[in-house]
């Protein structure tokens, strides 16, 4: 199966089709993240990410188990609410 969220040289390509809800997509483009997920009313949210540390650490997830981990010490190193 193909990936729901790929990059190329052109940009980004999405295809929501294939997304499950509420699970969070990323990929890189330009030295910038782009977190995607699909709500559950179908909406698609999109967030760009330009602070190079943390697009780095992005980079270096291996799955989506990662990034999770990733966000959440993240937030709570921020001390930010959900």
């Amino acid at each position: 199966m193909t990936s729901p969220v790929s990059v190329d040289e052109n940009g980004m390509k999405l295809n929501p089709e294939k997304m499950e809800k509420e699970k969070l997509y990323h990929c890189i483009f330009k030295n910038k993240a782009f977190l995607i997920f699909k709500d559950s009313q179908d909406v698609l949210n999109c967030y760009e990410v330009e602070e190079e540390e943390l697009v780095e650490k992005i980079r270096k997830c291996v799955d989506d188990n990662d990034l999770e981990k990733l966000f959440e010490a993240y937030v709570k190193g921020e001390n930010l609410k959900n």
